[in-house]
């Protein structure tokens, strides 16, 4: 296996990640065919009506037939039975490379790998590249652009075929790494998963203030509000799956951020100004790192920019 470039790309499931990968790959001359599949026949329509998808199917087994790259872009929760409705119909290709794009890796590689047969090569994979919004509208070239994206193969996995799927996601305009799948799940827990899960919940708590109106909290937005709970947006489905097949190591770093919550509400309690600013300033430095790393600007845009959605990646 050498190259980037396949013959037949199945996306089973069209919606933000599924049709980016789309539109980089075409950009990029990657594919001779791309072909997809998706729940709901409107799904399938608007995604051959955007030209995102050559020909589209109701069935991942349908799709997936004859690909030598399948890339699940479905819920976390589903990637195991997905697999097996593709192995039960018969319809994976000798040697092709399957893959998803789930942001969690060690329970998709435990319920995808009993149903991959003997000569097709499962590459667990991870872009960290996203936005709130879904559907096969939603999807744009640009989303992987000097994005990350974890690869995180099982032991026994074809070197080949990591070294092709490697080199694929580089060419959509990533950068790519390799890990463990369990190292990957404690990474994304604090970088992702958490951050989610906290702004889920201020939205909530803010919802449920008794002496404070939801009209005011839409309307007094202040950035801070406004700028960490835009995430809060993101798809209900696909997070309770991500917690529910993270949730060890969810737990812990919720722990960890328990204790340093704890240690800040102390200090504010007893009026240790420079016990704060000493918290504070080493956040300030990590963000700094962030935007030196070039992951993110420092550009103020007040959510006012028609393409905010876009330049705001969400990682998922």
């Amino acid at each position: 296996m050498s190259g980037a470039k396949f013959e037949r790309i199945a996306l089973i499931g069209i919606g933000l990640i599924g049709s980016s990968i789309s539109h980089a790959a075409r950009r990029a001359g990657l594919a001779d065919k791309i072909v997809g599949s998706a729940r709901t026949p409107a799904t399938v329509k608007t995604a051959l009506d955007l030209g995102i998808i050559d020909e589209g199917f109701q069935t991942a087994a349908e799709a997936a037939r004859d690909a030598d790259l399948v890339i699940l872009c479905t819920p976390v929760g589903i990637c195991g039975a997905v697999t097996k409705e593709i192995n039960d119909a018969g319809a994976f290709r000798d040697g092709a490379i399957l893959s998803d794009v789930g942001s969690v890796k060690a329970a998709i590689v435990r319920d995808v790998l009993p149903h991959v047969p003997e000569g097709v090569h499962f590459v667990a994979g991870h872009p960290i590249a996203g936005t709130e919004q879904s559907g096969p509208e939603a999807g744009f070239a640009e989303l992987f652009d000097n994005r990350w994206c974890i690869l995180t193969p099982h032991e026994g996995c074809d070197p080949s075929a990591v070294e092709k799927l490697s080199a694929f996601w580089e060419a959509l305009g990533s950068n790519v790494e390799t890990m463990t799948p369990e190292h990957h799940d404690l990474v994304l827990a604090i970088t992702s998963h958490v951050p989610h899960l906290i702004a889920f919940n201020i939205v909530n708590t803010a919802g449920h203030l008794e002496r404070v109106t939801n009209s005011e909290v839409i309307k007094f937005s202040a950035g801070g509000f406004r700028d960490f709970t835009r995430i809060a947006a993101s798809d209900p489905t696909m997070w309770r799956d991500v917690f529910l097949n993270n949730k060890e190591a969810v737990l812990e770093m919720l722990g960890r951020f328990s204790e340093d919550l704890t240690a800040l509400q102390r200090a504010i309690r007893f009026g240790e100004g420079e016990t704060l600013h000493k918290m504070f300033g080493d956040a300030r430095a990590l963000r700094r790192g962030i935007i030196e790393a070039g992951q993110d600007t420092d550009a103020p845009d007040f959510g006012r920019r028609a393409s905010v959605a876009k330049d705001e990646a969400d990682e998922d």
